[in-house]
């Protein structure tokens, strides 16, 4: 009985449905996380030596949920499709998470292998641009914020690889 399994299995895989039945399980996996959770982040890196020698192309996605809300995605990475097709660009694009509370508002940004010192910061009316550019990495990133602010007037640490912003309403 075994082996009729085995080549039952086989004979699905010829089909990809093998491979069909993991990507769905998979997909499940991240539901429940997704709904436990509130988000999910997926990244990969594809080794693009073919096109120049030591790069690296990075795509990612984050899907965040709030309670009564609809799902947010957003993608990061250095990736970017445009109309003439997929494009790797020298600049990544940090994953960043927004938190619009009470008296501030609060953005952090994922930029391992960078020093405080690279990094830029503009604010200007209702428009954040972070940029960051080290020896073998560069990040850069505009957010639209819902409220416009009159001056300069945030705060901001860097440790670990995560950028964060406090942004005075």
């Amino acid at each position: 009985m075994k082996k009729n399994n085995k080549k039952d299995n086989a004979n699905s895989d010829s089909f990809g449905l093998g491979s069909f039945l993991d990507g769905l399980d998979k997909l499940v996996d991240l539901v429940g996380k997704l709904e436990k959770e509130g988000n999910i982040n997926k990244e990969k890196e594809i080794n693009l030596d073919n096109l120049k020698k030591g790069m690296k192309g990075v795509y990612g996605f984050s899907v965040r949920t709030v309670t009564g809300e609809s799902p947010t995605v957003e993608t990061f990475g250095n990736i970017k499709n445009t109309e003439e097709g997929p494009v790797v660009e020298d600049e990544r694009e940090p994953i960043t998470d927004f938190f619009d509370e009470k008296e501030e508002m609060v953005i952090t940004a994922e930029m391992p292998g960078v020093e405080e010192e690279n990094i830029t910061i503009n604010l200007r009316e209702d428009i954040l641009e972070i940029s960051a550019k080290a020896k073998n990495r560069k990040y850069h990133k505009e957010i639209m914020l819902p409220h416009k602010v009159e001056k300069q007037d945030y705060k901001s640490k860097y440790n670990n690889g995560i950028l964060e912003i406090r942004i005075k309403k």
